[in-house]
Order: C-alpha cells, then structure tokens, then sequence
C-alpha cells in the first residue's frame, strides 16, 4: 500500500513507510484521513509531489467501505507479487517464447494452475466477511 516508497529516498524510507502505518491502520475512515492529513502535513515539504499525490487520490481510503476483517487483503499487494513473483521464476525457465500465443498459452496455464491450487483457501479474513460481502455485491431488483 505504499505506492509512493520508490519516488522517496532511500535514508528516508523506512521512516516514512512506518509513518504512513498509521494511515491504513487506522479505525475507521475518518480516523484514516485524519492520520493521511497528518502523514501529508509532517512530509510536504520533504515530498510535496508525493503528497499531493497521496491527498488527490480519490480511491486511496476505499478499503474502508469493505467489512474490517478484510482491510488488510485489500491494502496490501502481497498477493499480487507473489504471482508476479511465480511468473517470473517460470518464464525465466524458458527464456524466450517462440512466439505471442505461446507466452498466452503459458500464461493461461500458469493461471489455471494457481487457481486450482488456491480454490479451497480463503485469503486472510475473507471467511469471516463473505456474508457481508455478499450482500454487498448482490444487484438489488
């Protein structure tokens, strides 16, 4: 959740990821734009691009509206880079695809596989939220 760790430097980093903690980590919502002005108040004059990025971006406290139990599935990308971290150790096998459709049929086999082996898990918190998800997904007519 911290899209802005790179465009920071390095002797700086890990106190600005620790502060902006306080941002997702928050409560509730309200508590969370609180923390996000206090975050953007204290860096500005270190990082003003980054944070008139932080406090323009419209989608930043989104994961809010979702139940609690899964706030931190949605604010961290873990997820994700462990796939990209898994295609990238299987392409890196092949070197070079002979040509586009073999890289889809690989990719599309890759995919299969990984949902096959996750379709029995639950991500952290999604168990105890899926009724609640439901209803907050489910088209009312």
């Amino acid at each position: 959740m911290k899209p802005f760790a790179h465009k920071v430097r390095v002797s700086d980093r890990a106190t600005i990821c620790e502060d902006f903690k306080s941002v997702y980590r928050a409560e509730d919502e309200q508590a969370g734009l609180a923390a996000l002005h206090s975050f953007c108040d204290k860096w500005k004059s270190s990082y003003p691009k980054v944070t008139k990025s932080l406090r323009e971006n419209p989608h930043i406290l989104t994961f809010y509206s979702f139940p609690k139990s899964i706030w931190r599935s949605i604010y961290s990308t873990n997820v994700i880079e462990s796939f990209n971290k898994q295609i990238k150790k299987y392409t890196k096998r092949m070197e070079q695809f002979p040509h586009e459709e073999a890289l889809e049929k690989f990719l599309v086999c890759q995919l299969e596989g990984y949902n096959q082996r996750f379709a029995t898990r639950c991500h952290i918190g999604f168990d105890q939220a899926r009724a609640e998800l439901q209803e907050l997904f489910t088209t009312k007519d």
